[in-house]
Formats: C-alpha cells, structure tokens, sequence
C-alpha cells in the first residue's frame, strides 16, 4: 500500500501527525479514519494491518497519533477523552478539506469508545466499527485505580502503563466521569459493527453486548476470538481489517452518488513486498490481491505464489479462449475445466528443445470439456487452447526492460 505523512492542526493549533494508507495507483472509493487505543500510537502492529486490509479494498485509511502520542505535538498529560474526540472531529475536518469527507470511522479500544461518540459530529459518516471498546470510557479508570488515590490527593499521578511512563492528572478522571456514551450510541444515525474478543482480558466482552444493546439497527456483532486485545497475532487484525471493508462497502455504495465501481483502463500491476517475510500486496487493474510463498521456503502462506498466479494466468486463458470460440461457433461448451502443474525438466527430456545441457520449464495442462460436444468439437477446440494469448506469450521471445524509480517526495513505501 501507499502511505502519505500527513499533518493537520487540532482545534488548540496542536500539529498532529497521521499516515493516509492509500490503494495502490487507485483513486478510492471512500476514506476511513482510524482511532487507536489508550496510550497507543498509528504505528501499533494491528491498526497498520487492518488499514492495510481496508486500502486492499480500495477503501484510504487516515490514521493519527491523538495529542501527547507518537509523533504528534503537545503533552499527554494536558488531555482526556474529550480531547481524543476533539481531534477525532478535526481529523475528519482535514479529510473533508484535502481530500474527501469520511464515510467510515474504526476505533480499537479506548479509540472506539471516542469513534462512537464522534459519529454524531462528523455528519458524513455511514459506517463505524469498533473494536474491543468499553462501553463507558470510565473503564481506564478501573486501570488506574492503583493510583488513583495519589491522582485524588495530589491532582496528578505517573503510571506505568505498556511499559511506559504517563502523567495522568485529575482532570483526566473527571472528564471521564461526566461522559454519557450511552445516550450518544443510541443516537448513532449510521451503521454500527461491534468487534469484540471473548478472551479479551483487558476490556471484558460485556461492554460489546452494552454497545450492541444501546445501539439503534443496523447493527452487527463480530466475535474476534481467539484474539487478545491488542490483536497481537497479524491474522486476527488482518481479519478484522477485511471484515470491516467487506460490510463496510454495502453502506459505502448505498450512500454514493453511483454504486459503480472507478472503470480502470490501462494494464497496469503494482506489487509491493514489505522487509520482513516475502508477503506481497499485488494492485492489478484495479483488484487487489496477496502474493506470498509457502512457509518451506521463507513465506508465511497467505497467498499463492508468483508460480501459482503464472500457472493462473495460463488456466484462465485457456479457459476463456475456448469458451469464446466455443460461443462464436455456438457449440454446447457448458464448462472449461484447466489444470496445471509447473516443474523444471532437463532439456534432454524435451523432444521439442534445441538447446540440451539445461533445466527448462514445464507446464503441464489438462483441458476438460463439459457438455454435448463432439469428438471433432473437442479437438478443435483442444487446437484451440494452443492459439490462448498468455500460452503464445510464454511460447515467445520476452522483453523485460527495469529501471529505478526515484522516490517521490511526502509518499513512503512500506
């Protein structure tokens, strides 16, 4: 995916630092703004995986380091929950300004209990998913409670928390007191999906089943189990990512000027493989796909191979070259069935090569024809598959001219 640094002013002129995760060479069908966890950053492991996920569905992802976190400007101590609200508010502000209005709020934690409270003061948002958030921000009060007696007494307390030091000041705990979410929730005019983990141990599941009970249809609730509460393991928030993106679209489309997906005319393929494993995210023509390799060989297997899509793309053309000759001469052809298998034999074994002493690729293909055809229908049509456009391809002399792209300004790869 691409990302963008982004810097945005909050309501008090504090500079706040974000990254928009954007879809590979595509315009985006909507924009998303994440909001992350109680004395987290944008950069935690599993907000970077699931904004990955939605920028895979061509959904851009805006997510920000609240005030006093990460990158961004002004002291931690100085804010509370109406804080991260405010800059929730004025993030959304900055999308509407510079790019496009949000249509879609993600909040993990503490950072979900904000998204459902600012729903009601960004007006252009539709959809809002929350993620192991408690129903009452009071909750981190529950997690401070060892100093809370020092923070009542003294107005202000450092704690510990994630292995890090933090000033919390009383106004902190009195802003949280005051705060009514569940008369916000059920106010919420968009669609609402409440994630959630049965063995979060941070956050317990009851405060899902409040958020759900408080909130007006549609709503939907997604166990995230076995995941913990910070979706330490990359599939848990890979997969709360693509689920997001999925019921997220419904109301993406329902609320746009056309349901029509953005019509891609050129041909181009984007990959892009991060440092560590060889996971890649491939863009083509407008679809997002994963490439990986299998575990035996370094990868992680969340995908199929380069391989696997070159022996794809073999079966896919067999198959649509004979389906298409098959209708122009309006033969009975109901399936085309293409198998493949890829190895590597030496050249001595191949009757056809010139060249002997080498190793050289073989592909392997078996065509089934469905139907009412007959034997010269089926032979032809066997004829036929020789003539597919990719097999004429990897049959002929290919030129691969690479240069080095230089890197461009604000745009960082990861």
């Amino acid at each position: 995916m691409k990302q963008e640094r982004i810097t945005f002013p909050n309501a008090d002129g504090t500079e706040l630092v974000g990254l928009l995760d954007l879809p590979e060479d595509e315009k985006p069908l909507a924009y998303a703004l994440f909001a992350h966890c109680f004395t987290c950053t944008k950069n935690l492991a599993a907000a970077a995986n699931i904004c990955r996920a939605l920028s895979r569905r061509r959904i851009a992802v805006l997510r920000f380091d609240f005030t006093g976190l990460g990158e961004s400007e002004g002291e931690f101590a100085d804010t509370n929950f109406s804080t991260n609200v405010s800059d929730l508010v004025d993030a959304a502000r900055f999308l509407e300004k510079e790019y496009a209005p949000p249509r879609i709020l993600i909040g993990h934690s503490l950072g979900g209990t904000a998204a459902l409270v600012a729903a009601g003061l960004i007006p252009s948002v539709s959809a809002i998913a929350t993620i192991a958030a408690p129903s009452h921000p009071g909750h981190i009060a529950k997690v401070l409670k060892d100093s809370r007696e020092e923070i009542e007494r003294s107005g202000k307390a450092t704690v510990r928390l994630a292995g890090r030091d933090f000033t919390i000041r009383k106004q902190f705990l009195d802003d949280l007191e005051k705060q009514e979410p569940e008369k916000t929730i059920g106010r919420i005019g968009a669609a609402l999906m409440v994630m959630h983990s049965p063995r979060d141990r941070i956050v317990g599941i009851d405060n899902a089943a409040d958020i759900y009970k408080a909130a007006r249809h549609p709503k939907n609730f997604i166990s995230l189990d076995p995941a913990d509460h910070l979706l330490t393991r990359r599939e848990d928030s890979i997969y709360a990512g693509d689920v997001i993106a999925t019921w997220a679209g419904r109301y993406i489309e329902a609320g746009a000027e056309t349901g029509a997906p953005v019509e891609v005319t050129d041909n181009r393929v984007t990959s892009r493989t991060g440092k560590e494993g060889f996971r890649t995210d491939l863009f083509a023509n407008g679809h997002a796909l994963i490439v990986d390799e299998p575990e035996s060989f370094g990868g992680s297997g969340q995908g199929p191979s380069p391989y696997d899509l070159l022996q794809a793309a073999l079966g896919a053309c067999t198959g649509m070259t004979v389906q298409m000759y098959a209708r122009r001469k309006k033969w009975p052809l109901e399936e085309a069935v293409v198998r493949l298998h890829h190895g590597k034999i030496h050249a001595e074994d191949c009757v056809h090569c010139e060249e002997k002493g080498r190793r050289i690729d073989r592909f392997e293909r078996e065509l089934e024809l469905k139907g009412a055809l007959d034997e010269d229908q089926r032979r032809r049509l066997l004829e036929i598959a020789e003539k597919c456009p990719v097999h004429r391809t990897l049959n002929s002399e290919v030129l691969i001219e690479t240069r080095l792209r230089q890197e461009e300004g604000r745009i960082r790869e990861e």
